[in-house]
């Protein structure tokens, strides 16, 4: 009987002695499953997450008292294009602040071709946020062809298929096109098939900016699910929309062709940025015939009086097309060669240079700033009730489309600073469109499986320990197209990896970050 009490007692002690890094009490769990929120805690040792519930028993280190917030897991953009400044501004602060602590890079066909040295580079650094990466279509063509227009040969596809392997085994979780810029446009489906393919044998996602989003959206989506289906491998169509006025109200349309694509066993889900304003570079107002063989060769083509008239009369056809009268629509967000047109609309620099206002003039004006280095842009071209038609789909999840940014830099689009807040502060707190259950589950356990992030997107015991705690009554967005460099304002704790890199809303100083490896990475590839 002494034995059994004295064994009570001890198994009593160790209970109530058990220790972590950090403890999270009091909490509004949402762990990103979708299910609804209950109260409990959250217990953190060396980086993972070691017990979810009423953790009475656990002492620690750092205790955090949630106060009745929100807990949940910290947020997975999927679309990003961090490259570049990743290595400048590893701190990420715009991801930080908005919850984001994974982000996957490498999208629209553009990525870093030696994904073995970029992780290497990331690693070094130590940037804020955890990088995974695609292999992009683009930049892999560029690196065998150069920006020629016109099919591989054998020998080139197979080179090509052989890069888009070797990225796989370094990490890559799957490949990317970006088939509106050079010079993936100039590329046929059987080509992005066959590439494809190479990183389906890697267990990867297909991610693609597909052909169109305008008039032609129906058959861009049926070729990405053309892929996807030939690859044997999962479709995730980038920021899907409807663009430009001849096509709104669409989007019924494109949400019942993924659906039936589904239905067929296509894994076919979508991501999508809560603004009505997309942002890419002016180039891509020119035909892209007009793209091809690099810098130089368009500038030639910009000179020539003949060639510059054809790009024009095309650039006023597809004006035309879009039911718009001039580029009032565009709005400058960084243009080097001239900074004071940033934040101003191509129908504004129009005038400053003092020419009439009228489409053809603001041709005149776009082929000028694409001589001189070209510009990055902002275009209104989106309706509010497609956006809100797509945001209610299930198989949805929020991804910025951004970089990182400079705090102060540019006029960026105010994606790359509030996308998260602004789908929890206006679509789900004041419109009410979806829960926040659901709004969660989006933004983390849907997105880590969709890429196989095995080890984050729930609060889960064994899980990695990227963790937020947010009040959904203070979560904003103040960042706006007028005025972007303003960061979400809500997120008290930013837990990445188990670090507390948002302290009570500030930067801790911590770059916990690290590098996220696809199923198909091989550890003695280098």
């Amino acid at each position: 009987m002494l034995r059994l009490t004295l064994a009570m007692l001890f198994i009593t002690s160790g209970l109530m002695a058990q220790t972590c890094d950090l403890l999270i009490k009091n909490g509004k769990i949402i762990d990103g499953s979708g299910n609804p929120w209950f109260y409990g805690d959250v217990a953190v040792s060396n980086g993972k997450i070691v017990a979810v519930g009423h953790a009475d028993q656990w002492k620690a280190a750092r205790v955090i008292d949630a106060g009745g917030r929100v807990v949940s897991p910290g947020f997975i953009d999927v679309h990003t294009h961090i490259e570049g400044n990743d290595l400048k501004v590893p701190t990420a602060d715009n991801f930080i602040y908005d919850g984001v602590t994974s982000v996957v890079t490498g999208n629209c066909g553009s990525s870093n071709v030696d994904v073995g040295a970029y992780f290497r580079q990331i690693d070094s650094v130590r940037t804020s946020i955890n990088v995974a990466t695609l292999i992009g279509h683009n930049s892999v063509r560029k690196a065998v062809m150069g920006e020629a227009m016109r099919d591989p040969s054998s020998e080139e596809q197979q080179q090509m298929e052989s890069m888009v392997s070797k990225a796989m085994e370094d990490g890559a979780v799957g490949f990317s096109t970006g088939l509106i810029y050079v010079p993936g446009t100039y590329s046929k489906t059987p080509e992005v098939v066959g590439l494809a393919s190479a990183a389906s044998r890697h267990h990867g996602v297909y991610a693609s900016h597909i052909r169109d989003e305008e008039g032609r959206v129906t058959e861009a989506i049926e070729e990405a699910i053309h892929v996807g289906r030939e690859a044997r491998m999962p479709v995730e169509i980038s920021h899907f929309k409807v663009t430009y006025k001849p096509n709104w109200g669409r989007a019924d349309e494109i949400i019942a062709q993924v659906e039936k694509a589904r239905s067929e066993g296509v894994d076919v889900t979508v991501d999508q940025y809560p603004y009505v304003a997309s942002s890419t570079t002016l180039n891509t107002r020119l035909p892209s015939w007009a793209l091809s063989g690099g810098e130089d060769s368009i500038k030639s083509r910009l000179t020539n009086p003949t060639a510059r008239s054809r790009i024009k009369k095309e650039m006023l056809k597809d004006l035309k097309e879009k039911k718009e009268k001039n580029y009032s629509y565009a709005l400058v967000a960084q243009y080097r060669t001239d900074t004071a047109f940033n934040g101003k609309t191509i129908t504004e620099i129009n005038k400053m240079m003092g020419r009439k206002s009228n489409g053809a003039n603001e041709a005149e004006t776009i082929l000028d700033m694409v001589a001189n280095g070209s510009a990055s842009m902002i275009f209104f071209s989106m309706d509010e009730e497609d956006l809100r038609h797509i945001m209610r789909y299930p198989y949805n999840m929020i991804a910025s489309d951004a970089g990182v940014v400079r705090f102060g830099s540019g006029m960026p689009h105010p994606r790359a600073y509030g996308t998260n807040a602004r789908v929890l502060a206006e679509y789900v707190s004041k419109q009410k469109l979806i829960t926040v259950e659901e709004a969660v589950r989006r933004m983390t356990s849907l997105p880590a499986q969709k890429f196989q992030l095995r080890d984050r997107g729930l609060l889960r015991e064994g899980m990695a320990a990227d963790i937020l705690v947010w009040d959904p009554e203070q979560v904003s967005d103040p960042s706006t197209f007028v005025k972007p460099h303003a960061y979400t304002r809500g997120m008290d704790y930013v837990i990445v990896n188990g670090q507390v890199t948002i302290d009570q809303g500030r930067r801790a100083g911590v770059r916990a970050g690290s590098v996220l490896r696809g199923p198909g990475y091989v550890s003695n590839s280098h």
